[in-house]
């Protein structure tokens, strides 16, 4: 028992390490662009980036496809370890060009953990799938933690007339009124470098884990089919491969299936919910966060948003909520995940509605229009997280190709999110910005 829990911890850990960079780097802007020449523009660029970086994926992907077993998925990983704890220390670097390779190069790795990390779980048995994803879901967590510790991006909303010169205008052209207030951003408590030594040490912590599950001597009894009781330390993917189990479909498990094309439908089905699942969550929606919360408030968009800013908000937090309870709670239902899906996607729906409408949405100035776009963006968040999980046990039943393909399609869904949604908001300015201080909807 003791040994179970050791591993659920290493799995965790190891999980954590999967995007904690990125997530990272995100939550620290506020005190990156003041030092760059692209100022606000930067997240622009990062979300550019991070998808050129998907060729990292896309050559793993392609190596399983045409030469399965060529490349050595765990060499790629420790270099993946560590080359996310040589470089995420200078991030914090002033000069643009540095900055945004060392943010290509590590949008890099950490797309690739998609295709590495995840199939290296199906070497362990499936309860474990479920705890790394709850890891993943803390690396997301635990950066926007300590980012509170230290203060960045905390808002004041205070009056104009406080801090605006004698010679400066109105924002809006007009004489300055009394009543019109302005953001003012609080220093942070410790530096950027200090905080990118922290995400080091998270990686150290990833890498020690990665070591131990692969090394430990008690870590082998959790691997599927052992059949080596020597005691001596082994490597669980030297055992063999674990049986293929039924696909589900229409909530019943499928033992002799009717045909390969039935088969293939289930798999293309699934596949296609994946990559709709993480177009809206990773990409799509998060696009719009500022405008669908920021009319309500800045409480409301610190409560509310991802990435974005620093505290341990909503979002945040469902996603590892989401799937710790998959650890005690999964359904392989076919008919359960479409209509999880069906829910989730209308609530974003709710919520891509009230950014168009930003930066007066319904019930804008009322206390509920803030609780329910808060909630509505936890809820959207819970579901379609564990969705995710759902679609990462039943693929790891599969076999390993099934789960290299599972964190393809994560980013391939994550580009097109991207794709789609950068013009409408860069380009096209589809949206427009609500003030978290002010707002002038009767």
């Amino acid at each position: 028992m003791a040994m179970s829990i050791l591993t659920h911890v290493l799995a965790g850990l190891f999980g954590m390490g999967s995007w904690v960079t990125i997530c990272g780097l995100w939550v620290e802007l506020p005190l990156i662009v003041p030092q760059v020449p692209e100022g606000w523009y930067l997240p622009s660029y990062i979300s550019i980036i991070v998808q050129l970086a998907n060729i990292g994926p896309l050559f793993v992907t392609l190596m399983h496809s045409f030469h399965p077993g060529m490349l050595n998925e765990t060499a790629v990983i420790y270099f993946i370890v560590g080359f996310r704890i040589l470089t995420v220390v200078v991030q914090g670097v002033e000069r643009s060009i540095p900055l945004l390779l060392l943010i290509f190069f590590i949008s890099i790795v950490d797309c690739t953990s998609s295709v590495t990390f995840l199939p290296f779980m199906m070497q362990l048995k499936a309860e474990y799938l479920m705890t790394y994803y709850v890891g993943e879901g803390l690396s997301g967590l635990v950066p926007a933690l300590v980012a509170m510790v230290q203060g960045v991006g905390v808002v004041e909303c205070v009056n104009a007339s406080q801090i605006l010169k004698s010679n400066e205008t109105h924002l809006n052209g007009s004489e300055r009124d009394a009543n019109y207030f302005v953001p003012r951003y609080q220093p942070a408590i410790f530096s950027a470098e200090a905080y990118f030594f922290f995400l080091m040490a998270i990686m150290v912590v990833c890498l020690v884990a990665f070591i131990l599950l692969n090394y430990h001597p008690a870590v082998k009894h959790e691997c599927p089919n052992n059949i080596n009781g020597n005691g001596d330390p082994i490597l669980c993917w030297k055992n063999k491969k674990s049986e293929r189990k039924p696909m589900m479909r229409f909530g019943k498990a499928i033992q002799k299936p009717r045909s390969t094309f039935g088969t293939w439908m289930q798999v293309i089905y699934i596949y296609i919910i994946l990559a709709w699942v993480t177009a809206l969550t990773n990409t799509g929606l998060p696009s719009v966060q500022s405008y669908s919360c920021l009319p309500y408030g800045d409480q409301a968009y610190h409560w509310s948003a991802g990435f974005e800013i620093n505290t341990p908000t909503m979002a945040n937090v469902a996603n590892p909520i989401a799937c710790f309870i998959s650890m005690f709670y999964t359904q392989r239902s076919l008919v359960l995940m479409g209509l999880l899906i069906s829910i989730g996607s209308l609530i974003g729906v709710y919520i891509m509605g009230m950014a168009v409408r930003s930066p007066c949405p319904l019930l804008v100035n009322e206390t509920s229009g803030a609780v329910i776009i808060v909630l509505a963006w936890f809820f959207f968040i819970f579901i379609l997280s564990y969705v995710k999980v759902i679609v990462a046990v039943i693929l790891r039943d599969e076999g390993h190709s099934a789960l290299v393909w599972c964190g393809a399609v994560v980013q391939l869904g994550s580009m097109l999110g991207a794709v789609t949604m950068f013009p409408l908001v860069n380009i096209y300015d589809f949206f427009t910005s609500g003030d978290p201080c002010n707002t002038n909807c009767l």
